[in-house]
């Protein structure tokens, strides 16, 4: 009976892949649609390579930081099982990968292509997969510490702080230290519009990742046997909650809409396999309102300029997802229980300190060595043209 299992265990996961890897479209259709017109190709052209570079530098370091193994023996060996180890990183890729697409938006329209790849290679290589390592696979002994401290371990089921809280906390420190977009923020105060240039393709992206998402949070479980119909069930309703409350608060604009389900999405992902649905609907709610206050009342107050509003779409609903698996999965709730509040503010804090670190390191070491921002000749003219000699729409600027 175990060939079968295997098997279907390994195309379990591939599937799961397959739908992750299509959320990195979605990231690539929101930037392009959020971005100003001069930057659209810039969009496309760095999510597809940052997710090959990604998948490069995590196979040959990245999953062997996180897992302790590595992919250099025979292939006979790695076809062991049906290929499921081979599948499970392809897997486990996509969720890496997710760092640098979540980072992209952030620094959107005047960071150098260049510097930005060789901060995916580090962060990829390395940063991530050491707090993937420890929550996941048990990694130096942290999650026996806080276990010991608060009767449970870390709970992130499908990486709220493992993947977006982490991308969303890096992305601040590059944020900053690139600074703001020329003339977004005006000498008296006042907040320059840079309108996105496509709310069909924002749109776009926005249903490609919610769509992805169900493959993201329900395939986390990585085998079978381990699947749970509440996962997706609390996925959609988290989804529906952070759409309802960006509506809400955003005031009926479709790109807080859009961005709405994501931040619900986001802070779901965390305590997805042990809330109720109507807690789940909750998080969403309060993370769809968080997102919609947080990038207009603290983003713009503080000229933070994050162009698609990662650092609080990911760096802060992630946090919340975090810290709302310990509230919402509790039995008291309707949870599964087996969580535990204060282990959830301690992995939470542990991660945010350890991406927001990790940021300021890499992006400042960048900075001060080959430069992260284009010149403000090539941010004028746009990133199409300065870096990939060619606009979204050429024909338009053939002279007869």
């Amino acid at each position: 009976m175990d060939a079968p299992q295997q098997g279907v265990n390994a195309l379990f996961i591939l599937l799961g892949a397959i739908l992750v890897l299509a959320m990195h479209a979605g990231f690539a259709f929101l930037e392009l649609g959020t971005v100003r017109k001069k930057n659209q190709v810039n969009a496309l052209v760095k999510i597809l390579v940052d997710f090959s570079l990604s998948a490069v530098v995590y196979f040959l370091i990245g999953y062997g930081v996180a897992y302790g193994t590595h992919f250099f023996v025979s292939a006979e060996t790695l076809a062991q099982r049906n290929g499921y180890d081979l599948v499970k990183f392809f897997f486990l890729l996509t969720f890496a990968a997710a760092i640098p697409a979540i980072i992209s938006g952030g620094i959107a329209e005047r960071a150098k292509f260049w510097p930005q790849l060789m901060a995916t290679a580090v962060i990829v290589g390395f940063v991530y997969p050491f707090f993937e390592g420890i929550v996941w696979n048990g990694n130096l002994g942290v999650q026996a510490w806080i276990e010991s401290l608060t009767g449970a371990p870390f709970h992130d089921f499908a990486g709220s702080v493992v993947v977006h809280a982490v991308g969303g906390w890096i992305a601040l420190p590059a944020v900053i230290l690139l600074g703001a977009r020329y003339n977004r923020y005006r000498k008296d105060g006042s907040l320059s519009a840079h309108p996105p240039s496509s709310i069909p393709f924002l749109a776009l992206g926005a249903w490609i990742l919610c769509v992805g998402w169900f493959g993201f949070n329900v395939m986390s479980a990585q085998t079978v046997d381990n699947i749970s119909g509440l996962v997706a069930v609390n996925s959609l309703m988290a989804m529906v909650g952070g759409t309802l409350a960006a509506l809400a608060v955003g005031k009926n604009d479709p790109g807080f809409v859009h961005n709405g389900p994501l931040a619900g999405l986001v802070a779901v992902c965390a305590g997805s396999d042990v809330m109720h649905p109507i807690g789940a609907l909750v998080v969403g709610a309060v993370a769809g309102g968080m997102f919609v206050w947080l990038f207009t009342q603290v983003q713009n107050k503080w000229k933070i300029d994050d162009v698609l509003g990662v650092w609080p779409l990911h760096g802060l609903c992630g946090t919340w997802g975090g810290i709302a698996a310990g509230i919402f999965g509790s039995t008291s709730l309707g949870g599964l229980g087996g969580v535990n509040l204060g282990a959830q503010l301690i992995g939470t804090a542990l991660g945010v300190a350890w991406a927001l670190s990790a940021g300021v390191v890499v992006y400042g070491i960048l900075r001060y060595t080959v430069g992260l921002r284009m010149s403000n000749e090539d941010e004028f003219q746009g990133a199409d043209l300065a870096i990939h000699h060619i606009s979204a729409t050429p024909e338009r600027e053939v002279s007869w």
